[in-house]
């Protein structure tokens, strides 16, 4: 199943300009952490920038930063509740609500093809792979037939707040050059949802 992709706009802060930073431990932590995610080293970058939060857990750009290097690492259950703790540090950065609709849909996605497992208490986990790379492209053809019930009300959660926080990125964002994009992104997701509640009989 296809992943929804961060917008190309949307990059690693820098925190070097941010004048809120006033501890120099903070400062060198999210420097280093800048430096593992350009070089692809996103476990290593989630490291240093937790200690960071540890140190200061006010700073805006740290729990965005924080959010995008558990983003790059598919590591979408812990992106969402780190763009979320972003969103109440600063709830006016437009590219936040986009970031954290795109985890939310992949994490969807995850279920849907099965690469993810929801269990009976509606936590997550990886699902086991299989070896052969065909049977991967079958699950990525599962149906919501094959979800349990605790995967399918998931499911349209994350399907509904997912459209939510794209329409807040419209709203924050103002004129944008991909707001067709983002209008189709949500009309695709209504689908979905549509596809996947349960029936009225």
């Amino acid at each position: 199943m296809k992943k929804a992709f961060l917008l190309a706009s949307i990059l690693f802060i820098s925190v070097i300009s941010t004048a809120c930073i006033n501890n120099f431990a903070v400062q060198e932590l999210n420097n280093k952490a800048k430096e593992f995610m350009d070089k692809g080293d996103y476990v290593s970058a989630i490291e240093r920038l937790k200690s960071s939060i540890d140190l200061d857990g006010s700073v805006f750009e740290t729990q965005y930063n924080l959010a995008v290097a558990y983003t790059k690492a598919e590591d979408y259950q812990n992106a969402i509740k780190t763009y979320n703790d972003a969103i109440k540090l600063n709830p006016d950065f437009p590219d936040t609500y986009y970031s954290l609709a795109v985890c939310e849909e992949n994490l969807a996605k995850d279920i849907i093809s099965g690469y993810v497992k929801v269990n009976d208490d509606g936590s997550i986990e990886k699902a086991e792979q299989p070896e052969n790379p065909d049977l991967t492209e079958e699950l990525d053809t599962k149906t919501d037939k094959q979800l349990s019930e605790n995967a399918k009300k998931m499911l349209v959660e994350l399907l509904n707040t997912a459209v939510s926080d794209y329409g807040i990125y419209l709203d924050k964002a103002g004129t944008i050059d991909d707001r067709t994009y983002v209008e189709n992104k949500i009309k695709e997701l209504q689908l979905l949802i549509a596809e996947n509640s349960p029936r009225v009989e």
